[in-house]
């Protein structure tokens, strides 16, 4: 993926990174824990960003939205990230230890090495952890259509995914209260 990613013909870096750094309401990590995930596209080495790592959070997401073969690697540290969605789309596994989860998966399927979400939430399940795993219904998987990058989709995605979390309200209440 790293491959593809260095060699496709995409957007400049500095465009991508500028368009993540307009849509983002601040450039400042938060206070609260946010862990951002991201690929070495040269090694595949899996990392997370946050406040400690020393990348600031506009590339730590620039990164992590570098999807191979549509946007570019992001320069950070030296380095060139991708998506760390080509390691898991829903990087479920990082709540290991937590006592209550929700994952918010937008893709539900694995293949090869990547696991999908609901084998993630299976094993937090496994090993103690309240789970509620959202994934999208019907009607959000017809708002998403096949291509789940394409702007024009967005507005309408976002309505079903709203229309959606009514169906699952009482389900993530129940885990966040125990």
């Amino acid at each position: 993926m790293g491959h593809i990613a260095r060699t496709a013909r995409t957007a400049p870096e500095a465009e991508r990174r500028a368009a993540i750094a307009g849509r983002l309401v601040s450039h400042d990590w938060p206070e609260q824990r946010l862990l951002v995930t991201a690929v070495d596209a040269e090694n595949g080495e899996f990392t997370v960003f946050d406040s400690t790592t020393g990348i600031g959070v506009v590339d730590a997401v620039s990164a992590s939205c570098a999807v191979p073969g549509v946007w570019p690697p992001i320069t950070a540290g030296g380095r060139r990230w991708i998506a760390g969605g080509v390691r898991s789309s829903a990087n479920a596994d990082l709540a290991e230890g937590y006592e209550r989860v929700v994952v918010l998966a937008p893709v539900t399927r694995g293949g090869g090495p990547v696991p999908a979400p609901r084998t993630q939430a299976a094993a937090l399940t496994a090993a103690g952890a309240q789970v509620a795993l959202i994934t999208p219904d019907r009607a959000s998987r017809t708002a998403f259509g096949r291509n789940v990058l394409d702007p024009a989709r967005r507005a309408g995605a976002a309505r079903a995914g709203r229309a959606q979390s009514a169906a699952h309200a009482e389900q993530v209440r129940k885990v966040w209260s125990g």
